[in-house]
């Protein structure tokens, strides 16, 4: 997975492998050609290298999808940690949760709704 890895950040193989731990990718998976890695191993390599790269915004489409609960837990404790602004669509809540974001807006059947009040802010449409 290395070549994966942003070039001009030049991570030891220590650093590399902390960054992919955070994701759930760990021993043997690090060495691991990324064609051969599972449908969840691929969103967990490139959510890892989204982070690592020069961004400062990420947006994510349903970055839990096909995930297992470990993992949904690992990516939202990652996430959780990041620096940078955050814009995703979810439909898994608990995911949200865990992220504690400071702004969502709530689309059930295309009009805008309540969610949770006593720890989410909403956004208006207007």
């Amino acid at each position: 997975m290395r070549k994966e890895a942003p070039a001009h950040l030049n991570l030891t193989e220590t650093q590399l492998r902390g960054y992919l731990g955070m994701f759930g990718l760990s021993s043997n998976k690090v060495f691991q050609e990324s064609g051969t890695l599972s449908g969840g191993e691929k969103t967990k390599l490139a959510l890892a290298m989204l982070m690592v790269g020069r961004n400062n915004l990420l947006l994510l489409d349903e970055p839990t999808n096909n995930l297992d609960p470990s993992s949904r837990e690992a990516i939202a404790d990652a996430l959780s940690t990041w620096k940078g602004a955050i814009i995703f669509v979810s439909h898994d809540t608990e995911f949200v949760e865990r992220l504690e974001p400071t702004k969502v807006l709530l689309l059930p059947d295309g009009e805008v709704d309540y969610f949770n009040q006593s720890w989410l802010d909403l956004v208006s449409l207007s």
